[in-house]
């Protein structure tokens, strides 16, 4: 499976907390998603989005644009390697790059939509899936702990917009993640931006 192979790479460039955040999104999309009878091939699109979908914040791809864009195009890049379609492959990368985008990503399509719930979710600003499979969820979930997400994710984003302030422009979260420590820099734990 591509998402196998996905989750392998994530593994090996993202720090632990990320990875384990990027899971969870994946397990909460999908169930949401299942639930919505989607069908193999979005699933699996839909595992390849979520974890894929900080990738931008690793080393590895830490390119001039906003870690949601470089995240999107080391998903297509992966994707392409794999011979997926392109069109299937566009939507993998929409969802990545607008999981941060408040209103948009909602609208732009079955995966954008459940990648930002899951990331939501994920974070407690929407309640996760309720039903009979919840508590299968809720143990799921637990396999993958937090690992203070909150902070390490808010500190990679801020770590690259120093050296590259155009990574993180006005009203976009980068940008207000990365205002919120320009005003306090002695400040610790999580961003109060996040």
């Amino acid at each position: 499976m591509v998402a196998d192979a996905a989750l392998e790479h994530v593994s090996s460039v993202l720090k632990p907390a990320i990875v384990n955040h990027s899971v969870r999104v994946w397990l909460l999309a999908d169930l949401m998603g299942r639930r919505e009878g989607i069908d193999a091939r979005e699933r699996e699109a839909l595992a390849v989005a979520c974890l894929f979908h900080d990738a931008g914040t690793s080393d590895a791809y830490d390119g001039p644009q906003r870690f949601e864009v470089e995240g999107a195009d080391a998903a297509h890049a992966f994707l392409a390697r794999h011979d997926w379609p392109e069109p299937l492959i566009q939507q993998v990368w929409e969802a990545i790059a607008l999981h941060t985008s408040p209103g948009i990503a909602e609208r732009m399509g079955t995966l954008s939509r459940l990648v930002r719930l899951g990331v939501l979710a994920d974070f407690g600003a929407i309640d996760p899936p309720k039903g009979e499979d919840a508590e299968e969820l809720a143990e799921s979930l637990g396999l993958y702990p937090r690992l203070d997400i909150e902070t390490v994710l808010a500190d990679a984003v801020v770590a690259q917009a120093l050296l590259r302030p155009e990574k993180a422009p006005r009203a976009t979260w980068p940008g207000g993640l990365l205002a919120a420590h320009l005003a306090d820099r002695e400040h610790t734990g999580a961003n109060p931006a996040f």
